[in-house]
């Protein structure tokens, strides 16, 4: 084994003298790994781990015009729907050899523009989620660099698109079928395509199914937003069962009933979106369930092929969802 050395230049010649290959396939092994087969790769980076050779950022970004970043921006971090995303897009980019810059807009479109022209020129290409600016902003920065949406659906940009209609289809008919013929939807920020689907998704299902649909919005789709939703919820008459934009809504409203001595699912059936609190609450939440992990997963490898321009602009991967009853929902009360 080669000696540990504090010259660079020295350290990528032991690893390739070690791996038997050359220095520039070396090199590509961390700055174009997709030009090399995957053991490759992965040998070189062994090897490279065993020498304490680290490449020089700095250097790759002058030889290749490439900084090896990219940035996820998130409309809310807090959001438990967001963590598994961040982590799959996370560990892909990993692998390929990218660092991942992160931005919050804390549901702000103003500051969502703010941070991506910070990070413009630190990065080579962003994932934006749940993007909450215009149409228009969004297509423009597509236009300098390369940009992949989840859950934004914009002709000519990549997306990965989490389609609620079948899991929210499944929900209603749950509801329907346990005898309940009012409900209500909580709805999330009216800027987010997540919740402008979803509800057209519950007032397709309502009418497939002839319940009265009641709809309530909230401002920030968190924990609080939905204790403080409570007491609107509690005053819709014959309301038996609510649907709520996401699972941080219904933990919040399912706290608030609880506060009030209401029993869920015998007084009111709940059902959250998303599925990521569902086993951790109590009752368990009944929750159409998303693949947010999956769905970052798709976003970096779309953003990597349009990186080494390999992929088309105008790609759109759409993943389904479905029901996970649990112990929120009920049969309807009778009045």
């Amino acid at each position: 084994m080669t000696p540990r050395r504090s010259n660079a230049a020295i350290i990528i010649d032991d690893v390739a003298r070690a791996a038997g290959i050359s220095t520039a396939t070396v090199s590509r092994a961390f700055s174009r790994p997709h030009m090399l087969r995957p053991e490759t790769v992965a040998l070189v980076r062994k090897l490279a781990d065993q020498l304490g050779y680290q490449p020089n950022p700095a250097a790759r970004a002058l030889s290749t015009g490439r900084q090896g970043n990219i940035a996820i921006v998130l409309p809310d971090i807090a959001n438990p729907f967001f963590p598994p995303l961040l982590r799959a897009a996370q560990a892909a980019a990993d692998a390929a050899g990218y660092s991942v810059f992160l931005g919050d807009s804390d549901e702000n479109s103003t500051r969502e523009a703010r941070l991506i022209g910070k990070l413009t020129m630190q990065v080579e290409g962003f994932i934006l989620a749940s993007s909450r600016m215009t149409n228009r902003k969004i297509v423009e920065l597509g236009e300098r660099q390369p940009v992949v949406l989840i859950n934004r659906d914009i002709p000519g940009l990549p997306r990965v698109l989490i389609d609620p209609a079948k899991g929210i289809g499944a929900a209603v008919e749950h509801l329907s079928q346990l005898g309940h013929k009012n409900i209500a939807y909580v709805s999330g920020p009216a800027a987010s395509w997540s919740n402008q689907q979803r509800e057209y998704a519950v007032e397709k299902s309502c009418a497939k199914h002839k319940l009265r649909l009641r709809t309530l919005p909230i401002g920030h789709p968190d924990f609080e937003s939905g204790r403080e939703i409570t007491e609107k919820v509690l005053a819709l008459k014959r309301v038996t069962a609510v649907i709520t934009f996401d699972d941080s809504v219904a933990h919040g409203l399912l706290a608030g009933l609880a506060e009030r001595g209401i029993d869920v699912p015998r007084a009111l059936s709940v059902i959250g979106c998303d599925d990521v609190l569902g086993a951790s609450t109590y009752p368990a939440l009944t929750s159409v369930s998303a693949r947010c992990d999956e769905a970052g997963r798709l976003a970096f490898e779309l953003l990597h092929k349009s990186l080494n321009d390999e992929g088309g602009d105008d790609i759109r991967s759409v993943l389904d969802t479905w029901l996970v009853a649990r112990g929120t929902t009920g049969p309807a009360r009778i009045d």
